[in-house]
């Protein structure tokens, strides 16, 4: 059976303070909010460790999840998950998850993975994750001053990839380091760099997206290729998210992927 909680109660504090990124890192736990994404975050074997309801949002947790996650339930009134939530209209369910963070080390063991260099919009970092994951690219590393990957807002933006996809943060020479010693080559996306879609892939290839202004250049120290996406057009540069989408279907269809469905 659930348990009711007072808008005041100390134990919501603790909740309230994973809106912030030293929240997140002191208690290694992180937020999400919604059936959806909580149903993502169960389907990909996340297991919640609490679960904070209005009457509204518990009404709303299906049956099954209901009995199964009773003993970590907490029922509280609206006013104190308008508290605890990020969002401006509360959807009435919030679940504290475990972070999951691995080394970028780790990553680097065959398969391609996205670099987010210095991405620092939330939005584009949660697409990018997003359109990765899509275009068969499972395992991403935050590099240098991007923004956390467990901000809310990226976590939202994620649709729920980023609880399938294997995360790292790093630095920029860590990472550079780490690609050199797996044997693997370092591809920038860039104004200057050969062009797309003659661009040869290796398999065993970090693709680094890098904030719209500087590109790559502030978050890592050396590349090995700087790969470009033509603009016939007008217009000053691509979004982020969007040359990473371009970028990771190209490599996908250079190593004969299917597209699975979003």
């Amino acid at each position: 059976m659930s348990t009711i909680l007072g808008a005041h109660s100390p134990k919501l504090d603790a909740v309230r303070a994973l809106r912030t990124k030293a929240g997140r890192a002191d208690q290694r736990r992180f937020a999400v909010e919604g059936p959806t994404m909580l149903g993502e975050a169960e389907a990909a074997g996340l297991a919640p460790e609490s679960i904070y309801v209005t009457e509204r949002g518990e009404a709303a947790l299906e049956a099954r999840q209901r009995a199964a996650w009773a003993d970590r339930t907490f029922v509280i009134p609206d006013k104190a998950m308008a508290r605890i939530s990020d969002l401006e209209t509360p959807p009435g369910i919030l679940a504290v998850l475990p972070l999951r963070l691995a080394s970028a080390a780790v990553l680097l063991d065959g398969g391609a993975v996205v670099a987010l260099a210095g991405v620092s919009d939330p939005g584009n970092a949660g697409t990018l994750l997003r359109a990765a994951e899509i275009f068969g690219i499972t395992a991403a590393v935050f590099v240098g001053d991007a923004v956390e990957p467990h901000n809310p807002k990226v976590v939202r933006a994620t649709m729920g990839a980023l609880f399938r996809m294997r995360i790292a943060i790093a630095d920029g020479p860590a990472l550079s380091a780490a690609a050199r010693d797996a044997g693997y080559e370092l591809v920038a996306a860039g104004r200057e760099g050969e062009p797309l879609p003659g661009f040869t892939f290796s398999a065993r290839t970090v693709i680094a997206v890098g904030n719209e202004r500087h590109g790559v250049r502030d978050a890592l120290p050396a590349w090995d290729r700087t790969v470009t996406i033509p603009q016939p057009g007008g217009g000053e540069s691509l979004n982020a998210a969007v040359a990473g989408g371009i970028i990771f279907y190209a490599f996908s269809q250079r190593f004969g992927r299917t597209i699975s469905e979003p």
